[in-house]
């Protein structure tokens, strides 16, 4: 029995182009069908066959059925002043027949990634307000996710939004 197991280095032709302060904190095969390999850094994830990685904070939400890795991305739908607003992107979903500490990983760095979350009524719908941190830089970005149905395009929404984001980042980092 061995005390001290090492785990198996990512082969070289699955590395993906890492940046300089990058450093693979874990790394499964996906299928066969899929065909590839995760690749969990300090900074995100690679998906099997992505030219770039997705980010810890650009990941909305994370399931692990204990077969398979679900991850549903953010997607950008506008910038306005201080934040940006987001949706859910497609999700997409791997088989990982040998998950190692992928699923821990993902799972722990997508949530530390989390520095503030709140949700909150509107005239109209609601919204999620959501402050993260993102791997290499100072600060949080600050992001909103509109419930569905929202009408995210309307004067007082914006005008609310714009208000709670602003109290959430005084609630964070009081101006002095």
């Amino acid at each position: 029995m061995k005390l001290f197991r090492r785990r198996p280095r990512l082969p070289a032709d699955a590395r993906p182009p890492l940046d300089p302060a990058e450093r693979v904190v874990a790394w499964c095969p996906v299928s066969p069908a899929d065909s590839g390999v995760l690749v969990a850094t300090n900074h995100g994830i690679w998906l099997p066959g992505a030219a770039q990685r997705l980010g810890w904070h650009e990941i909305h939400k994370v399931a692990w059925s204990g077969r398979e890795l679900r991850i549903i991305p953010a997607v950008v739908e506008s910038v306005r002043e201080g934040y940006t607003v987001l949706a859910d992107g497609p999700a997409v979903t791997f088989l990982l027949l040998e998950p190692g500490e992928v699923p821990d990983q993902v799972r722990a760095r997508v949530t530390r990634s989390v520095a503030y979350t709140t949700h909150h009524p509107l005239p109209e719908g609601a919204v999620r307000v959501v402050g993260r941190r993102i791997s290499g830089r100072d600060g949080l970005s600050w992001a909103v996710r509109y419930d569905v149905g929202t009408p995210v395009e309307h004067d007082e929404v914006i005008t609310a939004t714009d208000e709670l984001v602003g109290a959430a980042r005084e609630t964070v980092a009081p101006p002095l």
